[in-house]
């Protein structure tokens, strides 16, 4: 029987508990609108794999400290910033079946919102001299926003290969992954050597963690997720790209000209999916991203063996083996 989240934080149990309330108090702020947002937020948090990668890490180098608590905390707060921002900038009105920010307070608050959010951030790693966590997540945040806009620029022209999927996804979210990992190492530890062995495992576990959530779009797993979002619109992914390259020239017009022209028609949109299927494209991504997946593990592997080492692997395997 896989382990579920509740297993896997059991080392860190004490110090997940504490950085709910730690992270709580930095959000706070004396504006009372403000105030009732950011409660809103973290009434409505995920299942906070990003923290659990911080302590996990940093219990796999070293002893866990309040450097390790302010780093999960600045990820925390720029992430959330990003996710604020993205809402506004996707016109999306939820955000994990709840309703967003904008939706609920309208673009104007929403911006404002992300950039509170983002300057705490900043000041809680400037106030405690931080500047070696700030300089790994400050890095991430840029990477992600060259991602998104790679991913855009390229979408217009449809023209993007294998070599180009890797740079958008390893920046657009193994880069956030990377730095949770690479944060929770340089939090309890100054050996440069291991705080970049533990960046590069984040790196690949980011990699096959978004080649997983590409392949849900092919209806993969019974999830009961809307199928062909990423076809909607118009993401170059892995299963597509490797269909296309495979294709002879007339297959390959056409389910272009699809994407192009008629990425809102349903059945257009379907044969797009049967035509990835059938042609191995589905096959050929869980190869690669299983091969990310043991590049992790070899990285792991290389650490002395604990506890935290042990629900460190199997969050990297919940994270990619789940059918959500």
């Amino acid at each position: 029987m896989k382990p579920d989240l509740k297993q896997i934080q059991v080392p860190i149990e004490p110090e997940m508990a504490e950085f709910e309330h730690k992270f709580r108090d930095f959000m706070k702020s004396k504006v009372k609108l403000l105030d009732h947002i950011t409660n809103y937020i973290v009434k409505r948090k995920g299942k906070q794999m990003r923290p659990m990668f911080v302590f996990l890490t940093a219990g796999v180098c070293g002893t866990i400290n309040e450097s390790t608590h302010r780093g999960a905390a600045l990820i925390e707060l720029l992430h959330t910033a990003s996710l604020v921002h993205d809402d506004v900038v996707d016109d999306s009105n939820y955000r994990r079946g709840f309703f967003s920010i904008n939706a609920l307070w309208k673009n104007k608050i929403a911006v404002l919102v992300g950039d509170y959010l983002l300057s705490r951030g900043l000041l809680l790693s400037v106030e405690y001299g931080d500047f070696h966590l700030l300089r790994i997540v400050s890095n991430a945040v840029k990477e992600m926003s060259e991602g998104e806009l790679l991913q855009s620029y390229k979408a217009r022209k449809l023209d993007v290969d294998e070599e180009v999927y890797y740079d958008i996804i390893r920046k657009k979210t193994a880069s956030l992954i990377a730095s949770c990992c690479a944060v929770g190492s340089a939090s309890v530890e100054k050996n440069e050597e291991n705080v970049e062995r533990m960046r590069l495992f984040g790196e690949k576990v980011g990699m096959a963690f978004q080649i997983k959530d590409d392949l849900f779009d092919f209806g993969e797993d019974e999830i009961g997720k809307p199928v062909g979002i990423d076809i909607k619109e118009k993401k170059m992914t892995l299963p597509l790209i490797y269909a296309l390259r495979n294709s002879d020239w007339l297959s390959k017009k056409k389910i272009i000209y699809l994407i192009r022209n008629r990425s809102d028609d349903k059945k257009a949109v379907n044969e797009v999916i049967d035509f990835v299927k059938k042609s191995g494209g589905l096959h050929y991504a869980k190869e690669k991203m299983n091969g990310f997946y043991q590049e992790a593990l070899d990285i792991l592997n290389g650490f002395p063996d604990s506890d935290y080492k042990t629900s460190l692997r199997n969050l990297v395997s919940y994270s990619i083996e789940r059918r959500k």
